[in-house]
């Protein structure tokens, strides 16, 4: 009886497939979840998806940080500039014009006009053409009869100034064809000493002397050098360094300049006893 009770249970019992509640719907509704699966569309994304506002504010950060460092670049290469400008000649009307800019916020109008020089004072400015001792030749074609007659100590006849003291040594290796058997005498600061300077001037004549205003002006102050005898003083003027400035656009230099035209250059020039040439 146990088998035959044993057999009825089985026989009543529901089949596998209907053994669980999901499976209520049978293997057709499986089946229909899966077709489901593969045909429902995925969902569209919204527009707010599509143009994130948070993107579309960063790109233009971007652009304007890197335009910014573009034209901080493009301010630090001026020498590209300068160097595609075309070179000028210095003329005595660019002299005249720094003077006047370097001493209009310190004299007054009639002081100003005290220092404008006549044409008379300048000497042929050099037209890009030349060499140092072409140039010296043309505006002083009578030196070997001023050299001869020269006999004062701690003067010399002619004075170039210059920027540096690198640029004062190719002066006077470039000049050798005017200079001759003409004394040439280093003015400038680098590894001589004012002290030495002073007595190579008192010991023998100097006919020529190259060097930076500032070691000059420093000279002068000592009473080592006289420029009372000098009768050309020309200025390195269209040289240009790595930088492409010129012995004038350098404000240190330019203020020395200025301080040693004041020492006497000017009153030298006005009287018509001292030359100015634009090299």
């Amino acid at each position: 009886m146990a088998d035959d009770l044993g057999d009825e249970w089985w026989e009543n019992q529901p089949t596998g497939a209907d053994s669980s509640p999901e499976a209520s719907d049978g293997e057709g509704g499986g089946d229909t979840e899966v077709m489901q699966q593969e045909t429902v569309p995925v969902p569209v994304p919204s527009e707010e998806t599509k143009q994130p506002k948070e993107c579309f504010l960063i790109q233009p950060k971007e652009r304007k940080e890197n335009t910014t460092k573009t034209r901080k670049r493009r301010k630090k290469k001026i020498t590209d500039v300068l160097a595609k400008s075309e070179p000028k000649p210095g003329l005595p009307e660019d002299l005249q014009k720094l003077m006047k800019d370097y001493y209009s916020s310190r004299r007054s109008v009639i002081e100003l006009e005290e220092l404008n020089l006549p044409d008379s004072c300048f000497l042929k400015a050099n037209d890009l053409t030349h060499s140092l001792s072409s140039y010296l030749k043309e505006i002083c074609p009578k030196w070997v009869k001023l050299r001869k007659n020269h006999s004062e100590k701690k003067s010399v006849l002619m004075l170039i100034i210059c920027s540096s003291a690198i640029r004062a040594l190719e002066l006077i290796r470039s000049m050798t064809a005017f200079r001759g058997d003409s004394k040439v005498i280093k003015l400038f600061a680098k590894h001589i000493k004012v002290q030495e300077q002073v007595k190579l001037l008192e010991k023998r004549v100097v006919h020529l002397g190259v060097g930076t205003p500032g070691r000059i002006k420093e000279l002068v102050k000592q009473g080592g050098f006289n420029l009372n005898p000098l009768k050309c003083l020309v200025f390195d003027w269209n040289w240009r360094d790595q930088k492409l400035r010129r012995m004038m656009d350098i404000p240190e230099i330019r203020k020395e300049v200025f301080e040693l035209l004041e020492m006497g250059v000017l009153s030298l020039c006005k009287s018509e006893s001292l030359k100015l040439g634009l090299f």
